[in-house]
């Protein structure tokens, strides 16, 4: 496989309430290639969602080193935090988060924006991921017009939308029907097929088996678990 994308090593998070100290994640050592699928596999509680946290540049870790890209996340100030979260990491999150006064283009289209595309490339951009999640005719509906499954295609492709290095995609099957979540890792599948580098955390062993490798969390520590059949 290509070179390595991310590499967390001795990554700590702790949280001071009162006079105890909480001690969330535990030197987490950490390396995901280009193009890999990989799932964080833990149950509530275990930490995952902290080192989602941090690996989306969302909170910052206590001790330890994280690279992303090549970029030493360390030395980034709040501006270039937030072009990383803006450029390199699309966000997939178990309640969509859509605007539910935009349609599905319009979601779709607002990273674009921020990003100041130039108005065409960003209007055949969207037309071209709305396509690649199969909603090319549901483009102009709202997020009350659409199914569960369907608003987590556009959250999809609004994640996609800029072309980042990573999705960072968290429990993205958690508030769907068995049946449209497994709709959902295809696509997720179809993606990782293209190239997509994917993170995906979850608590469900069985969505978890549908990427190529997993790994463990449970009580702030991490281990590798067994390659994934899919």
């Amino acid at each position: 496989m290509s070179e390595e994308i991310l590499r967390m090593e001795k990554i700590c998070k702790d949280y001071i309430m009162g006079e105890e100290t909480l001690h969330i994640l535990k030197d987490i050592d950490l390396t995901v290639k280009k193009g890999e699928f990989l799932a964080v596999l833990g149950p509530s509680g275990s930490g995952k969602s902290t080192l989602m946290n941090i690996i989306g540049c969302l909170d910052i870790p206590t001790s330890g080193e994280y690279w992303l890209d090549g970029k030493k996340i360390a030395d980034e100030d709040e501006t270039g935090l937030a072009h990383i979260r803006s450029k390199e990491i699309g966000f997939i999150f178990q309640s969509f988060f859509l605007l539910q006064k935009q349609s599905a283009f319009q979601n779709v289209e607002l990273p674009l924006i921020y990003a100041n595309r130039p108005d065409r490339e960003r209007k055949e951009r969207v037309k071209e991921v709305l396509d690649i999640v199969g909603l090319s005719d549901k483009m102009y509906h709202f997020p009350n017009q659409l199914s569960g499954g369907q608003q987590q295609r556009v959250a999809i492709a609004r994640a996609v939308a800029n072309r980042p290095s990573i999705l960072l995609a968290d429990e993205p099957t958690g508030a769907l029907d068995q049946k449209t979540g497994e709709q959902v890792m295809k696509l997720f599948h179809s993606l990782n097929d293209e190239g997509n580098t994917i993170i995906m955390i979850t608590h469900d062993s069985k969505i978890a088996s549908h990427a190529g490798r997993i790994v463990k969390i449970l009580d702030g520590e991490i281990s590798e678990g067994e390659l994934a059949d899919a």
